[in-house]
């Protein structure tokens, strides 16, 4: 014996009306009028009296009594007016649940950053973003760049900023400033008193100071170089800019750093930039998010302000 397949459930929503339609419905429940309650909801009464016999036909039950004297509610309306009254309450009470929620995710911002752009132009953003958004406490963590997508991929920031050559896999990002790198030593290195540009390849065979592996500015070195036999073993391997820096001050060998992040150094003459030809040193500094979830809420005004202020 063969079976019939049974029938598709029928969808709730096509079986109930919608709230405005039932919000309606109290309306002309508290007037007795259908103009009146029109005016209530914001519309013509024109457009009432359809979505009143809308329901009527969805229903397949009289719900208002029209005359010249007003509108008055069937013994079924009054019904399915009492019923009415607590979907439209139970609504109401879903409705300040979600802006609660919402109230709460918009409450807070979770941000990694690279450590240039957490140290140099992170404060100035989130200044601004505290003008817009007084009421957002703002946590910040700063780490190399492979370290800000890990971050963004478990779920445990909610916008970053990396330095490296790409938009990290798994995530989307758009460019929001522009960085160049600068070889720098100490005023009694060698190359400080040089009178020729250093080479790409006199670069690639140096020892140099170095940031880790994973981090934006070694991956844009490592990559300017990769033609020119690549890096030599380096001097120093260093997990923050403030140690290459200090290391590069007190002589140690020349170090690559952002120019955003020698700029007081190279002022104070405590750091002398090198000229270096041949090779282009230059990087987008990138806003990042999980990829198909765009920012929403302070996330999102964070990076409007990256692109009303940009830097680089």
């Amino acid at each position: 014996m063969s079976s019939r397949p049974s029938d598709p459930p029928s969808l709730l929503s096509h079986r109930v009306p919608d709230l405005g339609a039932l919000e309606l419905l109290l309306a002309v429940a508290r007037h007795g009028s259908l103009g009146r309650a029109a005016r209530e909801v914001g519309i013509t009464q024109p457009a009432a009296s359809s979505r009143i016999r809308s329901m009527e036909r969805q229903l397949g039950v009289a719900l208002v009594d029209r005359s010249p004297r007003g509108s008055r509610l069937t013994d079924a309306g009054v019904l399915v007016t009492d019923w009415a009254r607590r979907i439209v309450e139970s609504a109401e009470a879903f409705d300040a649940g979600v802006q609660a929620l919402r109230g709460r995710r918009d409450s807070r911002l979770r941000v990694a950053a690279s450590m240039t752009i957490a140290e140099y132009l992170l404060p100035g953003w989130l200044i601004a973003l505290r003008a817009e958004r007084p009421d957002t406490a703002v946590s910040l963590q700063a780490g190399n760049s492979a370290a800000v997508a890990e971050r963004l991929l478990a779920g445990e920031a909610d916008l970053g900023f990396v330095e490296g050559l790409a938009v990290p896999e798994g995530l989307d990002g758009a460019v929001v400033a522009h960085d160049r790198l600068a070889v720098v030593t100490a005023p009694s290195h060698p190359w400080a008193r040089r009178g020729r540009p250093v080479d790409p390849a006199e670069l690639a065979a140096t020892p140099l100071v170095l940031r880790e592996r994973g981090s934006g500015t070694r991956q844009v070195l490592d990559a300017a170089l990769a033609t020119f036999g690549g890096l030599a073993r380096p001097l120093l391997e260093l997990a923050s800019t403030t140690a290459v820096k200090a290391a590069a001050v007190s002589a140690a060998g020349p170090a690559v750093l952002s120019e955003l992040a020698v700029a007081e150094e190279l002022a104070s003459r405590r750091l002398v930039a090198v000229p270096v030809q041949g090779v282009l040193l230059r990087r987008d500094l990138r806003a990042v998010w999980p990829a198909g979830h765009r920012p929403t809420g302070p996330a999102r005004d964070l990076l409007a302000l990256t692109r009303a202020r940009p830097a680089g």
